[in-house]
């Protein structure tokens, strides 16, 4: 017997309650579901997931451009979600050529790191999934 369970549907904003599920009394509340493959981000027990981020605008051919970009979608994210970049506790940053761009999205990233708090990171070198994206960044924050 399937199980259907209701949603709340609030500009692109989905809530399901977990306790009906058999978990713990929480809720998973998910932003950003327009697109087909995943959710821009997940809260869960006060912990938002960012899906990884790229800078689909078009408008920068350059790591600095698309990192700031991305960094800005970033804010963005967090924000709607309750929270800040001050909460950040990790993040994941894939690079298309990292001796070539390491440095340069580093610049950008200190510049908008909280220097009060800042998360744990890794950074590696990744095939992107289309040739003209330099950076993707994937973060993990507190509420």
């Amino acid at each position: 017997m399937a199980l259907s369970f209701p949603r709340l549907l609030q500009s692109s904003r989905r809530i399901l309650p977990t306790a009906r599920r058999g978990l713990a009394s929480s809720t998973i509340e998910r932003l950003g579901t327009d697109g087909p493959l995943m959710s821009k981000a997940v809260i869960h027990n006060d912990i938002v997931y960012l899906s990884g981020l790229i800078d689909l605008s078009g408008t920068s051919d350059t790591v600095t451009g698309q990192t700031q970009t991305v960094l800005n979608e970033v804010d963005d994210l967090l924000a709607k979600a309750g929270t800040h970049k001050s909460n950040v506790l990790s993040a994941s940053i894939w690079l298309k050529d990292i001796e070539r761009d390491f440095k340069d999205m580093n610049a950008v990233w200190v510049d908008w790191m909280d220097p009060d708090n800042k998360p744990v990171r890794a950074t590696v070198q990744s095939p992107m999934a289309f040739p003209h994206l330099l950076v993707e960044i994937q973060v993990t924050a507190a509420k």
